[in-house]
């Protein structure tokens, strides 16, 4: 029997780990597969305190498929390719499961693709598991549980679909957690940003976007004071600089988002300011801007960005 891979994308997040490990336990059970959640890169804080809590290791660090002898592989949380395993191109993608957008993907054969516009990955692979009759142990349902929570901050985020605050619900329940403590509890432990380096800290959860021929990469950071992570601006600004002439990107977006208020404050660098500005209305003062309300990088970044740069 041929061996899956299964993954999420690069600078993995809760949701990444979660769902890809969550649909790995699905191939298994349900279908008889022989199917290993691996991880494109180690987890963060926030991601380490849900395996921890749940007493999961964390799954395994791959940089290729053909390296591990596959030649087939699942995605979970991510279907671009420029955000996934270096040498996707040179695999089968056998299947994916997903709530972004779809952009720069394409397969030589058919694949099972579920794409739902909900508020996580977790949340599909949690309904697929329904739909298959399987009991979920206690970690899985924890894992996902997580998933969700990260993804919808807790389902206060505009990402969180209508369906989202029963799937945490059923999900808590299984792994015996009260919702809110350890919500909060799963948040806050991904918020403690003063003890990473600037190159760390715009690498926590970055994503590359090809945005009308730009590579425009938008990353997010969780605090609980966005005050503190300015005042080390001039660090962080020379990060982004660097990261721009060694990788590459035309522009770097850095989303500096209060969980606790639930506004953004955006730092960007880059050739497209003027479209960075226009894509939010506001202007950039010593290069960031406050953003009201923004929470979400799926939905109140990235389109708008998408938009503006797609405009002549």
């Amino acid at each position: 029997m041929a061996k899956f891979l299964v993954f999420g994308h690069q600078n993995p997040d809760t949701d990444a780990i979660a769902s890809s490990y969550g649909w790995a336990y699905l191939e298994r059970e349900a279908w008889g597969r022989d199917a290993e959640a691996v991880a494109l890169g180690t987890p963060n804080e926030e991601t380490a305190f849900a395996l921890d809590y749940f007493g999961v290791t964390a799954p395994r660090v791959v940089t290729s498929a053909v390296a591990e002898g596959v030649s087939q592989v699942i995605l979970t949380d991510h279907n671009e390719f420029q955000q996934s395993i270096a040498d996707i191109k040179e695999v089968e993608v056998a299947a994916v499961i997903d709530h972004h957008r779809v952009a720069n993907f394409e397969t030589a054969n058919p694949l099972y693709m579920r794409l739902e516009p909900v508020g996580s990955a977790s949340s599909i692979v949690y309904r697929a598991s329904k739909e298959a009759g399987l009991t979920l142990p206690k970690e899985v349902a924890g894992l996902l549980l997580s998933g969700l929570i990260s993804d919808t901050l807790l389902l206060k985020s505009p990402t969180t679909h209508a369906s989202d605050p029963q799937v945490a619900a059923e999900l808590a329940e299984i792994a015996g957690v009260n919702l809110e403590e350890y919500g909060l509890a799963l948040l806050k432990a991904g918020t403690n940003l003063a003890s990473k380096s600037a190159e760390e800290l715009i690498d926590i959860d970055a994503k590359t976007f090809e945005l009308n021929g730009n590579a425009v990469r938008v990353a997010q950071v969780n605090t609980v004071d966005i005050n503190e992570v300015l005042e080390r601006q001039e660090e962080i600004e020379a990060a982004l600089s660097e990261a721009i002439v060694t990788e590459g990107y035309s522009d770097f977006v850095l989303m500096i988002t209060d969980i606790v208020n639930s506004n953004s404050e955006i730092l960007a660098l880059g050739a497209n300011m003027d479209k960075v500005e226009a894509a939010f209305n506001f202007k950039l003062e010593n290069n960031h801007a406050f953003l009201a309300g923004a929470v979400s990088r799926k939905k109140q970044v990235v389109p708008q960005l998408t938009e503006s740069f797609n405009q002549q």
